[in-house]
């Protein structure tokens, strides 16, 4: 069969002059014609930071929630709950494992890679080019401490080079890369321009705090490194503390939240209230404090317990500034059990009955837990306990006691950003404040002092519903010991998770590059160490 050839006719001379007419002629306002006057010809960086900034810390995304919340405050004890949907306490396999690497890659990074794209190179832009490069890192650090090795150079290139299905990098390349980004970026910033305004709800617009944050984080990402190269993270630490890390609570990075809608909550406050605290429940809710924290917290006779936790009428929001003074009391709280379900309780309280869920602690939704409490994001207590165990290695100035003190007092202080501060016993006064120091001193060998430290950490953390942080300091440090988990459907042999699987999602879209991650980094489960979590 001989091959078909399209044959091409040439059009009659009249045809063109007649086509060349029109087309001329209807050129003038034809631009005009085809554009929506309606719409963005130009991206609105302004709203997109924005956007950005409150997606990446929670407000609206229930997946990050649900992470922050079902898997870490479970994992790392702070709280405690008879059902199974709090899969992280429990140790059981959820297809809830991959929502957070879902939620960063399309919600979190989405705005903020049409800001990278549309600033890079353009001077009058830079700063914001810059703080925007700042927190990428924040928002890929917490996906690659969860999963390990993750999409970084290839994060979000669907829209600017085609990339649909990223390779996912090393985590041994991404933290260099991480803190030579910040370093380049911070390097970028220029005090004397603006950058996005109003439109900055963390920091007004204010360059020379998003250096400072910028420093902060690159402290926080060096210290990861303790274990598994501690040459890199001496020589990072020192770059930060040189650069100017937080100098005190003025610093900290917030939003702010108030309850007029889903908007403007607190979320992690807001999920707490929803699912797992309803009023309707009177006390039989789904989650209670964790006993490890609130014997910690009784342990050492720490101020902060009535902050922390009330019994469940101070959680109902007609009796709440009635009776919270008395539902507070220290000596009321009890913190249930982790990795029980009604059937097995009684193995760790003989005797129980589940009427007996009312007289267990619950999350304070008057301060931390209040829809109006705002989401901390790096604080300076933090940055002081770094500076802490950063002194005791020789790679910052001052001594290991003053930071520690700065940090536990820091922490305590900032209590005062939350609604309801001033209501006795939840006042943390200044005399508690130094009687607690006083009580606290750090001493004994450099090993004993980071546990110290770290302990204290754990206990101050719960201030700002950060468990990422908690829960990524205590697989670096092992502080505080956490109690075995041996319930039927736990698939960890009974240790905490000490990272998240990969997405179910991600698994189907992506399999080659998730199996090529697999191949490196290991077994995709909970107890597989990412890379700087080194035995």
């Amino acid at each position: 069969m001989k091959p078909i050839k399209h044959q091409h006719k040439v059009a009659p001379f009249y045809v063109v002059i007649m086509m060349t007419f029109f087309l001329t002629g209807c050129d003038s306002g034809f631009e005009e014609l085809n554009q929506n006057p309606n719409a963005y010809t130009e991206p609105d960086f302004q709203s997109l930071f924005t956007t950005s900034l409150i997606r990446t810390v929670g407000t609206g995304t229930t997946d990050r929630n649900r992470t922050n919340m079902k898997y870490l405050s479970g994992a790392m004890q702070f709280h405690a709950t008879l059902q199974t949907f709090w899969y992280g306490e429990k140790g059981i396999v959820h297809q809830q494992t991959g929502n957070f690497f879902e939620t960063v890659y399309t919600s979190h990074l989405r705005e903020l890679s049409v800001i990278l794209n549309e600033t890079e190179g353009i001077p009058e832009l830079s700063n914001q080019n810059a703080i925007a490069k700042i927190w990428k890192v924040f928002a890929l650090h917490r996906v690659t401490d969860a999963y390990g090795d993750v999409p970084y150079k290839e994060a979000v290139k669907g829209n600017s080079d085609l990339i649909f299905k990223p390779v996912y990098d090393k985590q041994s390349d991404i933290y260099p890369w991480m803190l030579q980004d910040l370093e380049s970026a911070i390097g970028q910033l220029d005090n004397s321009s603006g950058s996005f305004g109003g439109a900055d709800v963390i920091y007004g617009g204010d360059v020379a705090s998003w250096r400072t944050f910028g420093y902060s984080l690159m402290l926080r990402l060096a210290m990861r490194l303790t274990k598994v190269d501690p040459g890199m993270a001496q020589e990072w630490a020192q770059k930060a503390i040189e650069g100017g890390v937080m100098q005190s609570n003025d610093d900290l990075a917030k939003l702010e939240h108030t309850p007029t809608s889903g908007n403007t909550w607190n979320w992690d406050g807001r999920e707490l209230k929803r699912e797992s605290l309803p009023e309707g429940n009177q006390g039989m809710g789904l989650v209670k404090m964790g006993k490890t924290f609130i014997d910690l917290l009784k342990e050492n006779n720490d101020p902060r317990l009535p902050f922390y936790a009330t019994l469940w009428e101070g959680n109902i929001n007609a009796m709440q500034l009635q009776v919270i003074a008395e539902t507070t009391v220290p000596e009321l709280q009890q913190g249930l059990p982790n990795g029980y379900d009604p059937g097995t309780i009684s193995e760790a309280i003989p005797g129980w009955s589940n009427a007996q869920l009312v007289d267990y602690s619950e999350p304070n939704t008057a301060t931390i837990a209040n829809f109006s409490s705002p989401s901390i994001i790096l604080s300076y207590s933090e940055v002081e306990f770094l500076l802490a165990e950063a002194a005791i290695r020789g790679w910052a100035p001052g001594t290991p006691e003053e930071h520690y003190q700065n940090a536990i007092r820091a922490n305590m202080e900032s209590s005062m950003l939350y609604p309801n501060n001033g209501i006795a016993p939840m006042t943390i006064t200044e005399d508690e404040i130094s009687d607690y120091l006083a009580a606290h001193s750090l001493s004994g060998s450099d090993e004993q002092m980071m546990e110290q430290i770290y302990t204290q950490f754990y206990l101050a953390h719960y201030m700002y519903l950060d468990f990422f942080e908690a829960w990524s300091t205590w697989r670096r440090t092992g502080v505080p010991e956490l109690a075995p988990v041996t319930y039927p459907l736990n698939t960890t042999g009974g240790v905490p998770i000490r990272r998240l699987m990969y997405s179910f999602e991600e698994r189907a879209l992506n399999l080659e590059n998730v199996e090529a991650a697999i191949a490196n980094q290991g077994a995709d489960t909970y107890i597989t160490r990412v890379w700087w979590d080194e035995e």
